[in-house]
This record gives C-alpha cells, structure tokens and sequence, in this order.
C-alpha cells in the first residue's frame, strides 16, 4: 500500500517563499515518477512540476521561480516556490507513480497555498 503526504502549505504574502514536502511511504513498482499539481477554485488540476530519472519538467507559469528536488533515501519530493504571486493560490496536490504513467496513480490529500497581501 502506497501513501502519499504532503506537507508545507500556507499563507504568505506576494513574494515571499514556501516550501512543500512530500513524503511517499511504500514502494511503487518500476521507476517512481513524482511531481506536484494544483488546483484553484473553478480551474482544472494542472501538473506544476514533474521530476523523473530523464529530467524535470515545469509549467510556464513557474519557470525560474519554483524548484522541484527529490531525496531518494527519504522518498521524499519538495516543491520551493519563491517570489510568490496570487495566482499561485491553490491547492496543491504531491502525486507519484510508475515512469511509464503519464499521471501517477497515488494522490496526496493536497495542502492549501494562499498568496495575499
């Protein structure tokens, strides 16, 4: 059985920073994908970051000003979000399966990022 937690959520003014954490407890079969979503209210979930053994992958939106990392002996993902606006509120959701699924199988419960003056 796989779990996935997410940790690290909060508010923050406009251009400051968070961290997110995740930590994946089980084993996942094959080459574990792990990467972050969002969701803001009345909008789709989007893919934030990605992270893989082939590379790292981000929205536009987040180019330069979000970092994904991974510590593979803790099985842990961390999202660093800096310079943070308010169009970043949302949801976030830690996801992580198989390398061959184009979405991982296994979700967080998500935690809540608010980005307000």
């Amino acid at each position: 059985q796989v779990q996935v937690a997410e940790s690290g959520g909060g508010l923050v003014q406009p251009g400051g920073s968070l961290r997110l954490s995740c930590a994946v407890c089980g084993r996942i079969a094959g080459t574990a994908a792990m990467g972050w979503y969002r969701q803001a209210p009345g909008k789709q979930r989007e893919l934030v970051a990605r992270i893989t053994i082939g590379g790292i992958n981000y929205v536009e939106s987040v180019k330069g000003r979000f970092t994904i990392s991974r510590d593979n002996a803790k099985n842990t993902v961390y999202l660093q979000m800096n310079s943070l606006k308010p169009e970043d509120t949302a949801v976030y959701y830690c996801n992580a399966g198989r390398l061959s699924e184009p979405v991982g199988a296994y979700w967080g419960q998500g935690t809540q990022v608010t980005v307000s003056p």
